[in-house]
């Protein structure tokens, strides 16, 4: 077989149909249409070839694992070509980076972004730096994307990293497949892969040295192909909607655990608050216990001065500045107590207010998770009832082919009546002959 290189041809879509066109051939041959020489044009046109592979590959992988039915593990043909196809998208328009060997492109270093994107996707990132086989940062990408594709994750970690255009210019050119549209179309397609299982054991594989070559002819179809599809097109709908309903589900769940998270910690704060205030309550209340006991002293003082013997000029002035003085402390003490126990006061109205503010948004928070999970047991229940949709076009085809097989004997055997009927007429023929000979051989005789 001629190992076919994805660099020395163009791939383009007509219909079902991939058509390939070698470069060389191009430039010997040309088009009645004017050449584009352009870079950004080339660029462009290598990102629609490789979405286009990506889309007939994830869309053949899909197909195969739900007719295998079965988990997937590296020796599958349809896997392994959908890694390279996704290889060959995430190494389009790598910057090239000079180390001390030379000029060298990989596309390890914005898979290990993902881990500050997404923290989930750090225990792949540490599971991938302990495999003691990967020798080369392309090893390690391959890795990556194997144990991201077991996670169920590829889709999510994809899309995280497309949305960080600032972080990815450090690695691809502008006009690279993950700087434009067509990346985020093929983060959108890798959702369908989540309805797959793979198992893959990293631990004997050499992921180092494996050269990611394209093999065409898988996705190279007949004209009967698509009359088939044709047939299959309700089962596909039903398969998409179950996986669609599959992944909202699993958004819902954990948009479910985040309030219950957000409601134990609310629940928690108004404790807090709680405590806070009745705390905010006996401080008021040792506050205006002092504030009394300290009129009550300042009464008794300017009683006993009223009441006590009048010494002489001195004496009593000296007594009277002291009194004022003390009743200029005990006044200042009093204005400090009202000033502190009116701030108290606002504080405790304000406390009060969020408490009220709190218990509303708990309330409402409590009132979304009932309607959430309302949600999620209507797609629970919509989830069965396309199960059992499956279930029924399944039975349905099986009745449609023994019908078909049924109606292909019927024809066979009226062939056969057909056959027999032309030959009684051929016999029949030859009777009406004979007898025709013998009548004119005994018209003769009677004249």
């Amino acid at each position: 077989m001629e190992t076919i290189y994805l660099c020395k041809f163009r791939v383009s879509m007509d219909g079902e149909w991939l058509c390939l066109r070698e470069l060389d051939d191009i430039s010997l041959t040309p088009d009645p249409e004017p050449t584009h020489e352009d870079p950004n044009y080339l660029m462009a046109n290598e990102r629609m070839n490789l979405m286009n592979m990506a889309k007939l590959s994830i869309k053949g992988l899909i197909e195969s694992a739900l007719n295998l039915g079965r988990t997937l593990d590296s020796d599958y043909a349809p896997l392994q070509q959908f890694f390279v196809v996704m290889e060959h998208c995430l190494k389009h328009g790598l910057k090239a980076k000079k180390t001390f060997l030379g000029q060298n492109k990989s596309f390890w270093g914005p898979l290990e972004l993902v881990e500050k994107l997404v923290p989930e996707a750090a225990e792949i990132t540490a599971s991938v730096k302990d495999l003691p086989g990967l020798k080369t940062p392309v090893g390690r990408g391959r890795a990556w994307l194997r144990l991201a594709l077991m996670q169920k994750k590829l889709s999510e970690y994809m899309k995280a990293l497309i949305n960080k255009k600032e972080l990815l210019s450090e690695f691809y050119e502008p006009n690279a497949l993950m700087m434009e549209e067509e990346g985020a179309i093929i983060a959108g397609l890798l959702v369908g892969l989540n309805v797959i299982d793979a198992n893959f054991c990293m631990k004997g594989e050499d992921l180092d040295s494996q050269v990611g070559v394209i093999d065409f002819s898988m996705y190279l179809k007949d004209g009967n192909s698509s009359k088939g599809s044709e047939g299959d097109g309700q089962i596909t709908a039903i398969l998409d909607q179950k996986n669609y309903v599959e992944e909202l589900n699993r958004h819902l769940n954990a948009t479910v655990n985040n309030l219950q998270a957000k409601v134990d910690a609310l629940e928690k704060s108004n404790t807090k608050l709680t405590e806070e205030l009745a705390v905010a309550n006996n401080r008021i209340i040792t506050l205006q216990e002092e504030m009394e006991r300290v009129k009550e002293e300042s009464s008794y003082i300017l009683e006993s001065n009223r009441k006590g013997p009048k010494p002489d000029r001195t004496s009593e002035g000296q007594a009277l500045s002291e009194a004022r003085k003390h009743l200029k402390e005990e006044t200042q003490l009093r204005l400090d107590v009202e000033k502190e126990l009116e701030i108290q006061i606002s504080m405790r109205q304000e406390m009060e207010l969020a408490m009220k503010m709190l218990e509303k948004d708990v309330c409402e928070k409590q009132d979304a998770l009932v309607s959430l999970r309302q949600q999620l047991d209507d797609l629970r229940a919509l989830k069965h009832e396309l199960a059992f949709k499956l279930q029924s076009s399944d039975l349905g085809v099986k009745q449609k082919s023994e019908l078909n097989s049924r109606l292909e004997e019927k024809t066979n055997q009226m062939a056969a009546t057909i056959k027999q009927l032309e030959q009684s007429e051929k016999d029949l023929v030859k009777q009406a002959k004979t007898l025709n000979s013998a009548a004119n051989k005994l018209i003769p005789k009677h004249h």
